[in-house]
């Protein structure tokens, strides 16, 4: 696999560049919550979290989403963002880090411009994966 700079020559089976993000701590769990206005217990109270059958309090879903998300926003600019989805497989928790990837599915056209599906991929430091997605990118109007 390429690991693909130019949005012009993308091909099927290149690879995107991997963002490897830093180890979920508390803080970060903290600042999440604070941002994204997600104040649910089970991110940020370990009593609440092993009360309720948790080991203690765990990364929130769209966290994981959002650091997999930078894996298309390093590659390709945010406006030829067309789709982009995930579902959640397991658990984040407190000190994983995770390994984001993608790949290209296939090239093909729509709506005038050239597009790429992508796969995508969030992996802990074990290599259990955390998240699966896809998305869309335009890489550019055909010549």
């Amino acid at each position: 696999m390429n690991d693909v700079k130019d949005l012009r020559r993308v091909q099927a089976g290149d690879a995107l560049p991997v963002f490897d993000a830093p180890a979920i701590s508390r803080t970060t769990l903290a600042l999440f919550a604070g941002a994204s206005g997600d104040h649910n217990p089970m991110h940020i109270d370990s009593d609440f979290a092993r009360a309720a059958g948790e080991d203690d309090v765990f990364a929130h879903g769209m966290l994981a989403m959002a650091y997999l998300a930078q894996v298309l926003t390093r590659w390709a600019p945010q406006p030829a963002l067309r789709s982009y989805r995930a579902r959640f497989v397991a658990i984040t928790r407190l000190g994983d880090s995770l390994r984001c990837e993608g790949c290209v599915l296939r090239v093909y056209q729509q709506d005038g411009e050239q597009r790429a599906q992508l796969q995508l991929r969030a992996a802990d430091q074990r290599g259990e994966t955390k998240l699966i997605g896809e998305a869309v990118v335009a890489l550019a109007a055909p010549a």
